[in-house]
């Protein structure tokens, strides 16, 4: 990506998607270039923790949500440290954010971090066409960057697909933290960093857990070396089945039968270790309005999805595994993806959506406790 700090709303801007379709319309952040996996975004606000979540990594957002910007940008919401999103499209700008938290503008942040971004396009126009043609390869090109449309569209087309990309690595941590427990500490737990959002130590922190962040690299000698009651791997991007190492990793742990808990990237892992495909949705899932049913107990939840991958699990039957029996725990209500998995001989679940809620519902946020209650029982 190339870029200047020129944002200005005075700058034309074009969107071109691989397939040849054109957006035109104005600059929105950073000016210049940029490429990307061209997705949507049903959330109706969250757009901070959406654009500072790893998991979007050389992803180009679309905001369904027709104003974006109105509450501004402020210092406390990030998920991570840094915008990952590699573009940003939306409809209508707010021209002045409006709320006592925010220290300075959303198209400032863009613009800060060098964000290319367009605005002023029909996104109902542009969501319609990803969710019938599927998500694709985009670009972003403003001011001087606008070229041909032919030559634009080799450009685009030129990227690397997202099916086959490696990305986890890209984000995740290089070095090894702890977050503590917040008041008395009561477990600890090894925390894999696939991507990881701020708010999901946090929430164990909550619940007397001292997470140890490790790097996507950790071996399992890195991470018994803490001595954790649970080990957790957490969302992240790309193609799950680039993840040989993470797999690797959640095999050794499940051999062990250490209470384990995975999000996102983390439930397309042990997919894989269950010895389940992985394969790419069309348009995929993301927003914090899509309704899951946990089938341990019928309940609907509505709940925050960012994902472009899911597990090819069978929904109708109980599956044995090297791990013993496995069954799909929850599914998308809207169109019977795998939303989650759990072993029934051993204490080991995942879901595919974010129970952390950051941003989104609190629905799930039961699940870190049905975490607590693996450890709890693992140590009874």
């Amino acid at each position: 990506m190339t870029t200047s700090t020129r944002g200005t709303t005075r700058v034309p801007a074009v969107l071109v998607l691989e397939d040849g379709r054109i957006f035109r319309g104005r600059a929105y952040g950073a000016v210049g270039e940029t490429f990307g996996e061209a997705v949507f975004s049903t959330g109706m606000t969250g757009y901070q923790e959406t654009l500072t979540d790893p998991s979007y990594d050389r992803q180009i957002v679309v905001a369904t949500t027709p104003q974006i910007g109105n509450t501004g940008w402020n210092d406390e919401d990030d998920e991570s440290g840094r915008i990952w999103v590699s573009g940003y499209v939306v409809r209508d700008p707010a021209r002045v954010p409006s709320n006592w938290r925010s220290t300075r503008s959303l198209d400032n942040a863009l613009v800060q971090q060098n964000v290319v971004g367009i605005s002023g396009i029909d996104t109902r126009a542009l969501t319609r066409h990803l969710r019938e043609s599927g998500s694709m390869r985009a670009g972003i090109f403003s001011g001087e960057a606008i070229g041909s449309e032919t030559e634009l569209l080799a450009r685009v087309q030129a990227q690397p697909q997202m099916k086959g990309a490696s990305l986890y690595e890209e984000v995740a941590t290089k070095e090894a933290y702890v977050v503590p427990a917040v008041g008395e500490k009561r477990f600890t737990v090894a925390a894999i960093d696939l991507g990881i959002k701020g708010m999901t130590p946090h929430r164990m922190a909550e619940r007397g857990i001292e997470v140890h962040v490790l790097p996507a690299t950790a071996s399992a000698a890195e991470v018994y070396a803490v001595d954790p009651d649970g080990v957790f791997f957490s969302n992240g991007p790309g193609d799950p089945a680039t993840a040989d190492g993470p797999v690797a990793l959640m095999t050794e742990v499940l051999e062990r039968k250490t209470p384990l808990f995975g999000i996102c990237f983390g439930n397309q892992i042990l997919g894989r270790a269950l010895g389940f495909g992985t394969y790419k949705l069309k348009y995929g899932h993301r927003g914090i309005n899509q309704p899951v049913q946990d089938r341990t107990t019928g309940k609907v939840e509505v709940t925050a999805h960012n994902h472009g991958f899911a597990v090819d699990a069978p929904l109708d039957k109980v599956s044995e595994t090297k791990f013993g029996r496995a069954e799909v725990s929850h599914i998308c209500l809207n169109d019977d993806v795998v939303e989650g998995l759990q072993l029934l001989d051993q204490p080991a679940f995942s879901v595919q959506y974010h129970p952390e809620a950051a941003a989104g519902p609190h629905d799930a946020a039961y699940l870190f406790d049905r975490f607590v209650s693996l450890m709890e029982g693992q140590r009874a």
